[in-house]
């Protein structure tokens, strides 16, 4: 036991300096806020000075054809180079770019089927196009549970069940600093006038 101690015990000033020198941008997220099951993220970017607008939800009912028990996964709401994305992440492979898409479905509302952008390894998707992001979060604020589920000819199948109740607040926060807005439809252009029958 002496010798165990004797091993330990000059170690440990070193690992509280290591402990004081990490960055609390990078490894502490300030979660004061805890509306139902999600985490807001409370702090400000060290570099810009402007808050860190995150919303995050973790769930541990995901499935994957490729593992035995269920898995955790994480829904994040965020804003991205001041742009509003959705992140899914997931403890396994759950697909790529061009042979994978995800689907989800909010209560018992009719579902959609959409071709995000798998990023990290292909463990994590990402809704980003601006009317997805409007659709989805349109039905999130007035819903209970979400259903996602990855679809991925090199992957296979996984899925994820969150509850989502408090989903309000936490779009509020999440996307303060970038709102969720529809995009302006494509202006027309005018048709070119009707050519006239010579007689």
């Amino acid at each position: 036991m002496r010798v165990w101690l004797l091993r330990v015990v000059p170690v440990l000033p070193a690992l509280l300096l290591c402990a004081c020198g990490r960055d609390p941008y990078v490894l502490s997220k300030d979660l004061g806020v805890w509306p139902g099951e999600w985490q807001i993220e409370r702090q400000a970017d060290r570099v810009t000075g402007k808050p860190i607008n995150s919303a995050f939800l973790v769930t541990r009912t995901s499935s994957s054809v490729n593992a035995l028990v269920p898995q955790s996964a994480t829904l994040q709401l965020a804003c991205f180079m001041d742009q509003p994305v959705i992140k899914f992440s997931f403890e396994n492979k759950i697909g790529t770019n061009l042979n994978s898409f995800l689907g989800y479905r909010f209560d018992d509302k009719p579902g959609h089927e959409i071709g995000a952008r798998f990023v990290a390894n292909s463990t994590a998707v990402v809704i980003e196009d601006r009317a997805e992001v409007a659709q989805f979060v349109s039905e999130l604020a007035t819903s209970s549970a979400l259903y996602v589920r990855t679809r991925s000819l090199n992957a296979s199948r996984t899925s994820a069940e969150f509850k989502v109740d408090g989903a309000a607040a936490a779009i509020d926060a999440a996307f303060a600093g970038c709102p969720v807005s529809q995009p302006a439809p494509a202006p027309q252009r005018p048709m070119p006038p009707a050519r006239r029958r010579s007689a």
